[in-house]
Formats: structure tokens, C-alpha cells, sequence
């Protein structure tokens, strides 16, 4: 049987009640979209954050995008990002109008290099959009200091990040706007597509409102456009209003997870061959994904299937400024040397909560065996 980088059929089975419980609470409601789930979870995903206003939307990609119109970011303006992500972070600045101007990232965390931001500046730069990723924060201290001396606005990407804390602070409470993903391998995630925008602003709040249906302020009057399709559905909220009570649980258990990898595998550590994660003063991290990384990538994963029937994951194995897609921003191979390298040379080990010991010692085991005849 093969062994996946990532599973909910576990999870599920322990969940089901709950789950079909919050699917026939919706049914038998008399209100399919944007009713009492939808509100209740949006109220209850803010106030574990400590901010007054949530705004429930269809995807995570939608939610970078309606964050950047709400403040008021479109054409001509540029946004400062980072090449190491998932492509939807990009493509959401792009849907915006907006263009995508990319920054390094650290070796030894994969996290934007704050350092490089200022020199990126130009009179058309509205905002920074740092990536929070892999499930730990970017150094948000330094990127608030240059965005306020700047006049920019801030936009976190916390789609792999539920609940991490960055010197004690969540990730999306350090920003005009934060936005998240549900997608089902998220840390909090749904039974298919989701996404919420975070904001301490009202007047924020109530332009994403405006945003996410239709453009209007009242049912069939448009106030402002573009407007949007982009609701949250009630039945994945309620959902989520049910996994958020055990959202602790599950970031503890990742932890675990990772403890076990970081012991199984210590003494492998290598500068020049593998390397695991490490995490950045002042994080606490939730580990969406355990990314190692090694030279001989590729051999591994290749071996890993064959020879032991573990099929691994690459996060993310291209640059977005390397993809046909985006060559029109004219950003050259060789321009992002740390986020090309790393590309080259991480993958990332199963995680989920639901992982037993069992089946990660069997991934621990096979790894070992591989690295022990490269």
C-alpha cells in the first residue's frame, strides 16, 4: 500500500460524526449561503485571533486577491512578493492587476529575506505581500518598520500557517489584511475549497464584504467594481467552526510528528547532503509541511517510490518566475539564486495529524535506507 504525503481518510474516520453532524445542521438550516455557519464561523475565526472582523470567501486565492483590491491595489501598482511559494499567491496579485516583484529568500529557512526588501521599492510599490510559510512566520518587525516608514500596506499570506505564532504574535494580526486558505491539506482545513480574509479595519472589512458579492452594499445593487462571486459556503464553515475547537490539537500533533522526524533522522543531518527544517528565532511553528532537502533529490524520491512504495511531495519544485505563465514579468533564471537552489533540492515528508508512529517510522526507516546507498 502506498504511503502519501499527505492522508485525511484517518482523520475522517474519527471525525465523521461531527462532520455529517455539521453537513445535516446546514441541510436542514433553510439557508444555503451566507447564513448563520458562514457568520458564526467568521465571528469565531476572528476572536481566536484577537481581531474584530473576518471575512469568509471561496478559496485562498480569491482571499489574497480581495484583500489587495479592498486596499485598494490594481493596476500600475506593484507588490512586492516571493518567488518560493505556491504559484496561487502570484496569480492573485496578478488577477488583481497588480505586478508581482520578487524577492530572495533566506537558505536556512526558505522565508523572505526582509533584507532585500527596501532595495525593491519604486515609486509604484502599494504593498508587501511576505509568505508565511511551510507553517512558520517571516520576520515581520524589520517588514513593518520599512512598510510604515514607506507608506505601504501589508498583506500576509497565511495559508500555511494557522496558528503559528511569530515573538508570541499570530500570523495574520500583523498586517492591514491577512489572508488564508481552507484547502483540505491546510492546518484548519475544509472538506474542499475555503478562505477567509482577516482585518482589524472596518472599513477594510466592509469593502471585502462589497467584494465578495457582487460589488454590492444591498441585494441587487452594485456599489463598486469589480465585484466578485467569492462566498464561503455554509457547509464547509460549519465544518470549519467544528475543526477550529480542535485546532490546537491538531498544531500539537504536528509538533509531535516533527519532534519524531528531527530524532530519527539527527544524526543524518549534513550541510552538504540532508537538511531539516529549522525554525526562525521568535517562531513557533506548525509545520504544514516537513521540508528537508538534499543534493540527490531527485534519486531520492525516485528510490523512495520504487523501493519502498512512498510517494514524497516537492514544495514547490518551480520557482513562479520561472513558469511559462509569468515569463512576461522578464524576471531571468539565476535573478532568485537561493529560492532556484532550494527548488532544486527540497521535498517534503509525510505530515498530518492523523499520521500514525507506525507509518512515519516505516517513512524514517526507508530514508535512512536510501541515504545509507547514494
Amino acid at each position: 500500500m502506498t504511503t502519501y504525503v499527505w492522508d485525511y481518510l484517518a482523520e475522517y474516520d474519527a471525525e465523521r460524526g461531527d462532520i455529517l453532524d455539521a453537513v445535516q445542521q446546514v441541510f436542514g438550516s433553510g439557508r444555503l449561503v451566507l447564513g448563520e455557519s458562514v457568520h458564526g464561523f467568521e465571528a469565531e475565526y476572528a476572536a481566536y485571533h484577537g481581531l474584530p472582523h473576518c471575512v469568509g470567501v471561496d478559496n485562498g486565492t480569491n482571499a489574497v486577491q480581495l484583500a489587495l483590491e479592498a486596499l485598494g491595489i490594481g493596476p500600475g501598482d506593484e507588490v512586492i512578493t516571493v518567488s518560493n511559494t505556491a504559484a496561487p499567491t502570484v496569480v492573485a496579485i496578478d488577477a488583481a492587476g497588480a505586478t508581482p516583484v520578487f524577492v530572495d529568500v533566506r537558505a536556512e529557512d526558505h522565508l523572505m529575506d526582509t533584507r532585500l526588501v527596501e532595495a525593491a521599492i519604486t515609486p509604484r510599490t502599494k504593498a508587501v505581500l511576505p509568505v508565511h510559510l511551510y507553517g512558520q512566520c517571516v520576520d515581520m518587525e524589520p517588514l513593518r518598520r520599512i512598510a510604515d516608514a514607506r507608506g505601504l500596506s501589508v498583506v500576509e499570506d497565511c495559508a500555511q500557517a494557522h496558528g503559528a505564532r511569530h515573538h508570541g504574535r499570530l500570523a495574520g494580526t500583523m498586517s492591514e489584511a491577512a489572508a488564508f486558505s481552507f484547502y483540505p491539506t491546510k492546518v484548519l482545513g475544509a472538506y474542499g475549497d475555503g478562505g477567509a480574509v482577516l482585518t482589524a479595519s472596518s472599513d477594510i472589512d466592509a469593502a471585502l464584504r462589497r467584494l465578495r458579492y457582487y460589488g454590492m452594499e444591498d441585494v441587487y445593487h452594485v456599489e463598486r467594481t469589480p465585484g466578485h462571486n467569492s462566498r464561503l459556503d455554509e457547509v464547509q464553515a460549519e465544518i470549519l467552526r467544528r475543526k477550529l475547537t480542535r485546532l490546537d490539537t491538531y498544531i500539537a500533533r504536528r509538533r509531535e510528528i516533527a519532534d519524531r522526524y528531527a530524532e530519527g533522522l539527527a544524526d543524518l543531518r549534513d550541510p552538504d547532503g540532508l537538511e531539516l527544517p529549522a525554525v526562525a528565532e521568535g517562531n513557533d511553528h506548525v509545520y504544514y509541511v516537513y521540508v528537508v532537502r538534499h543534493p540527490r533529490r531527485d534519486e531520492i524520491i525516485r528510490r523512495l517510490a520504487e523501493e519502498h512504495d512512498i510517494s514524497l511531495n516537492i514544495s514547490y519544485p518551480w520557482p513562479v518566475h520561472t513558469m511559462r505563465g509569468f515569463a512576461h514579468l522578464g524576471v531571468p533564471p539565476g535573478s532568485l539564486p537561493v529560492t532556484e537552489l532550494l527548488a532544486r533540492r527540497i521535498f517534503s515528508l509525510p505530515m498530518y495529524p492523523s499520521l500514525s508512529e507506525g507509518l512515519q517510522e516505516k517513512v524514517i526507516a526507508a530514508l535512512r535506507d536510501v541515504l545509507s546507498t547514494l
